[in-house]
This record gives C-alpha cells, structure tokens and sequence, in this order.
C-alpha cells in the first residue's frame, strides 16, 4: 500500500526500491524495463574492451609489493554510480503509475413490506419443516439480495402486528424474522384484511416511486375487523402494488404427532379467491405453491420483477511516481561524476 505523502523528502524512503512496491505499479513504458537488463551486459562489453585495447606499462615488482589495498577495491565505485543512475532514469522513463478507483452505488430503492401469516395452520408440515419456516427462510433469502431497499415486516393470525419499520438495516430485519413464532398473536384465526391495512399504514407516507407488499398466507380471511377487498383497495389508493402467496398443499397433510409419535393427517384446502382479488386490484401477480423449491422460485421471480436500477459512478485517480526514481538516478550520476576527478577514476583510460 503507498500513501503519498508529497514531502520534499518523500524519494528518500527506501520502501520505493522493495519488490512489492515495484510490482505492484503500473508501467506505462515498460519497454525500458528491458533496457535495464541489458546494462551489466554493456558493462562487461565495456571492461572487455578496456582490457583488450587500453595501453599496458610493464612494471616489476618484488613478491612482498604484490599485496593489494583495500582501496583499489574503490575504483568499481564510480562505474557502478553510472550504471544505477541509468538503471534509475530508465525506470524513471517506464513511467510507474498507480491507479485507485471509487466506485459510488446508487439507486433509488424501493419499498417493500413483508407479510407473514403466523396462523396454527402454518405448523402444517407439507414443507420443510413446516410452512412458517419455509417462509422465513426465503424471506431472509430475499432481504440478502436487495440493496438500498427500505424493507418493513407485518406478521398476522387473529390480530397483525407491525414487526419492523420500513429500514435498510438488513441484518436487524434478518434478526427479527429468526425471532418469529407461533407465540407473537395470540388471538387465533387469519385476519388478511387487518394485515394488509397495518401494511399499508406503514406505507401510506412513504415518498417512494415504488411501494410493493407482499402477503404470504395459507388460509381465507377469518378474523380481523376490515375486509381483504376493502384494505386492498385503499392500498391501491396509495400507489402500492400488491403480490400475494398462496402457500400449501390440497388434500391430505401431515400435522403434528400423536401420543405414539405418528405423524398426524388433516384435509387441507384453501380458497385462492381472496387472494388472487387482492393481487389483481394492486396490479401485481398471485402465486400458488406447493413445496420449498416453489415458494424460492416465486420469492426469485418478484425480486427480479422489483429490481430497481443500480447505477455507478466511478473514480479513477491515478498518480505518478517516475520523479521519485528520476531523483535518485540525477543524484548518483553527479555523484559519478564527482568521482571522475578524483584518484578512483583514471583520466587517461576516460
């Protein structure tokens, strides 16, 4: 990670020579790169030339003169000076980039109230394992996949209750559904008008260009102090569409045990009536299902169906770093050739 600080100083740090920085940037040139390789061969070329064609004195010297000093090791300095500093202004014209981008998600969202019927008769096992569970299942399913919309829960039996505010607070609404159960209402029966009213009284002020409810139930209207038509139709006058979900299967199905932990059987049936009225007066679909695997394919069909449009805004920033490595190159040359004038370098071979 390089954070670019902009000091004066900042090309002396010498973490921009590790391998990790160097790999990690973008080299709009990286056609000098290659020319770096090529200068300890240039070197050698050098050397073997000097040593091939440069004057030679014959000088004799005892064995005990033969020893040499550590400073003739020097004489490699300045030659080397000039090599790095070539090597650096090569990268330097490599050009070494780096490139962050932001990338800002956006949408206007949508709002979209749960409502889970609780009733005895979602304790019916023709689901895995039982219809309500089924239910929360998908619908923690669902929240996952939206993003930016405003999502609210109304559970029902005899009596609805608002069980969450409209909120994009995904993981609080992902707590409440795993928190329902049979014990939440305890008036019995199905009050469908009742849930859709408190539904739509969530809704009623919402500013949203979309509003959508979508109502799970396994049984007709039997409770509750308004009708399904009469609460549908004043959802309609709110702009807010209506899916709705009818969940079980027909004939027999099992329910319970008994005292000998046999699996009990009861005749289910289920007027589609109400709810497919419900969902042709809020201009949305109603859904018939009869297994795990359906109900997921419905819940994936409506969250196709309400997408919003996710749009993105990016920002690229990029920034070069060639003066960094332009600094040091400039430097080591004067420094070669400072040396040039002193006893490391000979005058007569240069």
């Amino acid at each position: 990670m390089i954070n670019r600080t902009n000091s004066l100083w900042e090309w002396l740090d010498p973490m921009w020579f590790r391998w990790s920085i160097l790999r990690d940037f973008e080299w709009v040139n990286p056609f000098y790169l290659y020319l770096i390789a090529l200068l300890p061969l240039l070197w050698l070329l050098r050397w073997l030339f000097m040593y091939r064609f440069r004057e030679k004195i014959e000088v004799a010297l005892f064995d005990a003169q033969e020893k040499p000093h550590w400073t003739t090791w020097l004489r490699f300095l300045p030659p080397l000076l000039f090599a790095l500093s070539v090597g650096l202004v090569l990268m330097a014209l490599a050009r070494p980039q780096k490139t962050s981008e932001q990338v800002d998600q956006y949408t206007e969202g949508i709002d979209i109230m749960l409502v889970l019927d609780i009733s005895e008769s979602m304790k019916i096992e023709d689901f895995r394992p039982n219809r309500l569970e089924a239910a929360k299942n998908v619908a923690r399913e669902f929240i996952a996949g939206r993003f930016q919309d405003r999502i609210g829960i109304v559970v029902f039996s005899g009596d609805a209750y608002s069980l969450a505010p409209l909120t994009t607070d995904y993981k609080l609404l992902t707590s409440y559904i795993d928190d329902i159960d049979f014990k939440m209402i305890q008036k019995g029966g199905t009050a469908i008008g009742s849930a859709l009213a408190v539904a739509t009284n969530r809704m009623r002020e919402s500013d949203s260009k979309s509003k959508v409810i979508i109502l799970l139930s396994d049984g007709d209207n039997t409770a509750g102090n308004i009708d399904p038509i009469t609460a549908a139709e004043l959802a309609k006058a709110y702009n807010i569409k209506m899916y709705t979900i009818g969940i079980g299967k027909e004939g027999r199905v099992p329910y319970g045990r008994d005292v000998f932990g046999r699996p009990q059987y009861l005749d289910n049936t289920m007027d589609e009536t109400t709810l497919r009225q419900i969902a042709n007066i809020g201009d949305g679909s109603f859904y018939r299902v009869s297994n795990n695997e359906a109900l997921s394919e419905v819940f994936a069909r409506i969250d196709q169906l309400e997408k919003a449009e996710i749009k993105e805004t990016r920002y690229r920033d990029t920034r070069d770093y060639y003066d960094i490595y332009l600094t040091w190159g400039v430097l080591l040359f004067l420094g070669w050739l400072l040396t040039k004038n002193t006893f490391m370098s000979n005058a007569m071979e240069d």
